[in-house]
């Protein structure tokens, strides 16, 4: 019997790869001698690049970039082989690197996620595949694009730095000056928003709150990202808000798709294609998947929604071992979910739960895996 372990994360508590390896302790105490693998994966969210980079038995590249506040800081990306790459706007321009007293969108660029970007493509990586969650910025990508040879000018012929504020200074986008090597790169953004750029659902009035904006600063914002918008369609003739997902991070979705031409996918279908898990299901019994809560959200992007439906092509069973379940739950069965099991075995505090998150994850796999083994001695 050959058994494959892809678990998210459960944030806090246990990392991917310790799923992995407790899963594989439990299928060996239950089952005995059976052939297990198990791999790191991530929604395109926070620890991706890791994630993707243990699959691939890649490495951390490491530079030195400027933060949201352009304050300089260390990042990384990782090299996958000869020409690919992978890696995370959080690690360079991330909305916990911003003090919560400083968080102020009009205030924050993308200028070093571009310059993260740069560094991998000046090394030589053609192929890029980037994880656009967990900005602290709302600059339409201009710091991003930036750094990567655009010009935003104001109306009296100054170059704009490339921040929230500067959005409604934007008169005329000058694209000539990008490099031939960045010009001829391959993006792929990971990236499951569907926001367009502006409007009610748009990235201000979407995501701008939690990134520090006000009512005042929001209402700023929106009216510098319409300015934004009209100069792109002027110029470019193409509308942001015609393409779903151009409001991500701060509308560095639309930076990507209009200065750079970028693939936007789903966040955990693009970590299943870098890590080739339709490759490792071949041979498959049981896939064992699971996260740290699951409910309605997890048919959405998330990583059981996305193992479960790759088992599911191939007709391959596939069970969930989660911390805990909410509303909505049951509707990840329609994604090649045959069973869930929860890794709390008795009303506990929620602090509780997490302090034993090891001891509980590996009993409540040995319940799953002793349940399995009922089910194969059924006639």
């Amino acid at each position: 019997m050959k058994l494959l372990f892809a678990s998210d994360s459960f944030k806090g508590t246990l990392s991917s790869e310790k799923t992995v390896e407790l899963l594989t302790k439990a299928a060996h105490e239950v089952f005995g001698a059976c052939e297990t693998s198990g791999v790191p994966v991530a929604d395109g969210g926070e620890g991706t690049t890791d994630a993707v980079i243990l699959a691939r038995n890649g490495g951390r590249v490491y530079t030195d970039v400027h933060g949201p506040l352009m304050e300089m800081t260390r990042a990384y990306y990782g090299k996958l082989g000869d020409n690919e790459a992978v890696l995370e706007m959080a690690q360079a321009s991330g909305l916990p690197m911003v003090p919560p007293e400083l968080r102020n969108p009009l205030n924050t660029t993308t200028y070093g996620t571009g310059e993260l970007v740069l560094a991998a493509i000046n090394a030589g990586y053609t192929d890029l595949s980037i994880a656009i969650g967990g900005s602290a910025t709302n600059d339409g990508g201009m710091g991003f694009a930036n750094a990567l040879g655009v010009r935003f000018y104001d109306a009296e012929g100054n170059v704009l730095e490339g921040k929230g504020s500067d959005l409604e200074k934007v008169a005329h986008i000058d694209a000539s000056g990008i490099p031939e090597n960045v010009k001829n790169a391959k993006f792929t953004v990971m990236c499951d928003v569907t926001n367009p750029l502006s409007g009610k659902d748009g990235a201000t009035y979407t995501f701008g709150k939690q990134k520090g904006g006000t009512p005042e600063i929001l209402d700023r914002l929106e009216a510098g990202m319409e300015n934004y918008r009209s100069v792109i369609i002027k110029e470019f003739g193409i509308d942001p808000n015609e393409t779903p997902g151009t409001g991500a991070a701060g509308g560095l979705g639309a930076a990507l798709k209009i200065f750079f031409k970028a693939e936007m996918k789903s966040g955990i279908e693009t970590v299943l294609d870098l890590i080739d898990f339709d490759g490792l299901l071949q041979g498959t019994d049981l896939v064992v998947t699971g996260e740290g809560r699951t409910d309605w959200q997890s048919c959405f992007g998330k990583v059981m929604q996305g193992v479960g439906d790759r088992a599911k092509k191939y007709d391959i069973p596939a069970v969930a071992l989660c911390g805990g379940l909410g509303k909505g739950y049951d509707g990840i069965y329609e994604h090649g979910i045959d069973s869930i099991i929860t890794t709390v075995d008795g009303p506990m505090p929620l602090e509780e739960a997490l302090d034993r998150a090891e001891d509980l994850y590996y009993k409540g796999a040995i319940r799953m895996f002793r349940m399995v083994r009922a089910g194969m001695r059924m006639k």
